[in-house]
């Protein structure tokens, strides 16, 4: 099976860290170009030069708060400035804002809706045009496996992942007559800058691979996942050989979610 990538240009936001970082390393060592999308120079700068090493694919930077619809316009002008047309669009920026529905706030409900859905929303609207025009394109939206479970306490987070899960299912009925295809990637437990956050506020004395080791006793296979094997599907989605799979919400969480 062929996942080579060679001269496709993606866009990838939240790029400089975690899952977006290890999509874009994977995308650079299958012979893409990619724009990694983030907030902080600082942290596009550092992993530039780590993806850079993985291949011989061109890596552009993009310091900007998707949150912002002008932001979103900026974000794709200058990747298209820096690779030419955007072949693939990975919406992956979020993070996991949630708590006692009650206490969720309005400004909390918007900026999370913000971010990850209405991001994807004008993101979507700005890269679909010259997918269709080139009657070839890629969209993925990283979800979480609360998309499909909402768990109690997962407002705003859970809600706005079920919306990007209905918007990319919306997105896929209508590109496939232009071979522009759209799929979701419903993360589980993956090991990331987060989990360490976690681990780093646990007041125990313990090292993170033993916390790791703990977290990962609770998932169905024993473990965390790796953003490596997160980057391999995101890799095939992207792909000539995904070239029939559209529409679906492909939980990669280790069975976690038994939900379809």
């Amino acid at each position: 099976m062929d996942v080579r990538m060679d001269g496709r240009n993606a866009i990838i936001t939240g790029g400089s860290a975690g899952l977006g970082k290890a999509i874009a390393t994977q995308y650079v060592a299958s012979g893409a170009n990619v724009a990694i999308v983030a907030r902080r120079q600082e942290t596009l700068d550092q992993a530039k030069a780590e993806i850079s090493a993985a291949g011989d694919g061109k890596v552009v930077t993009v310091a900007a708060d998707i949150r912002l619809a002008e932001d979103c316009q900026r974000a794709v002008a200058e990747a298209e400035a820096g690779l030419g047309g955007i072949d693939i669009l990975v919406n992956n920026a979020g993070t996991s804002q949630r708590g006692p529905f009650l206490e969720v706030s309005d400004e909390l409900w918007q900026d999370d809706l913000d971010l990850k859905l209405f991001a994807s929303i004008r993101l979507c609207r700005l890269v679909i045009p010259g997918m269709r025009e080139r009657h070839w394109g890629r969209i993925i939206n990283v979800l979480n496996v609360g998309a499909k479970t909402p768990p109690a306490e997962g407002a705003p987070t859970a809600v706005s992942r079920a919306a990007g899960m209905a918007l990319m299912k919306v997105l896929a009925n209508e590109g496939a007559p232009h071979n522009v295809l759209v799929n979701g990637m419903l993360v589980g437990k993956i090991r990331s800058e987060q989990w360490e956050r976690r681990h780093a506020a646990d007041p125990r004395d313990i090292t993170l691979e033993e916390w790791y080791a703990e977290a990962g006793q609770e998932q169905p296979m024993g473990r965390l996942g790796l953003a490596e094997e997160f980057a391999n599907m995101a890799c095939f989605l992207a792909s000539d050989a995904g070239s029939y799979v559209n529409g679906a919400a492909i939980n990669v969480d280790g069975g976690l979610c038994k939900a379809v």
